[in-house]
């Protein structure tokens, strides 16, 4: 039996929260929920994102890839990059099943998280 129904929060450890607040709010566009303590809570589209400062060295990595969905690619890779966004490539094909692609493009915050920004496009 599965219990999981969707991905509630994504946790995102970070060591300079002001600038890391600005990345995800200002440069990404996502809104800002709330802040306590030593962390930020972000919304994207029904999913929160918990930026924290990691308590001890046991919580102390990179974080696993978070994948964002946006309609065109193009257009946000362009936009985001113009904002100072560090890509590691221009978006490119990843899968192609059907009548649909799977487009990718892949970057960094200022804690070098990787990210992406993630559309499927129907052809």
């Amino acid at each position: 039996m599965n219990h999981i129904t969707a991905i509630g929060q994504v946790s995102i450890p970070v060591h300079q929260m002001e600038k890391s607040i600005h990345f995800y709010h200002e440069v990404l566009g996502l809104p800002l929920l709330f802040q306590a303590k030593n962390m930020a809570f972000l919304e994207c589209n029904g999913l929160r994102l918990l930026l924290s400062i990691p308590e001890n060295a046991e919580f102390d990595h990179k974080s696993s890839i978070v994948y964002f969905q946006v309609n065109d690619i193009q257009k946000a890779f362009e936009d985001y990059r113009q904002k100072g966004v560090e890509f590691h490539g221009d978006p490119h094909l990843i899968a192609k099943i059907d009548n649909t692609e799977t487009w990718m493009a892949f970057f960094q915050d200022p804690d070098g998280n990787i990210h992406a920004l993630m559309s499927e496009v129907e052809v």
